[in-house]
């Protein structure tokens, strides 16, 4: 008697937690990718020069599409990376999180987070080293 109860229980709270929306950890894994897929679906394909000084790409408008500003090399050769920031150009001349950049190379990196729709910004980049000549870059927001 005391298994039956106890198998009641748990098809119980498992009805319980299907009825409130908790979905199995397959489809959220899959909410996940999805939402992934579209932010970066949008992205927009760049080409850096290199130069003494850094570089500004934009003015551009954030969206619902993505929540963070990422940027990602598609140029293929190792030990090439690019050093970027985010400037809210509505607000200030300077680089987002204290003025630094971030390292970026081929895996899609976050260069601000948590960014409000309809925020005009523009991406600051430079070499990370000499190696950094003609690099095929992607942001996504």
């Amino acid at each position: 008697m005391t298994r039956s109860r106890a198998l009641a229980s748990v098809l119980c709270t498992a009805a319980a937690l299907l009825g409130v929306g908790v979905a199995p950890a397959a489809a959220q894994t899959s909410t996940a990718s999805a939402a992934a897929t579209s932010c970066y679906g949008g992205a927009k394909t760049l080409t850096y020069h290199y130069q003494a000084a850094a570089k500004e790409y934009g003015t551009y408008t954030t969206s619902s599409r993505c929540n963070d500003i990422n940027l990602r090399l598609i140029t293929d050769e190792p030990g090439v990376y690019l050093d970027a920031c985010v400037v809210f150009v509505d607000h200030t001349s300077k680089c987002n999180n204290g003025d630094a950049y971030t390292t970026h190379g081929t895996e899609w990196g976050t260069v601000a987070t948590d960014v409000l729709d309809g925020t005009h910004f523009v991406v600051r980049v430079h070499a990370y080293d000499i190696d950094a000549q003609n690099v095929t870059f992607q942001i996504a927001y």
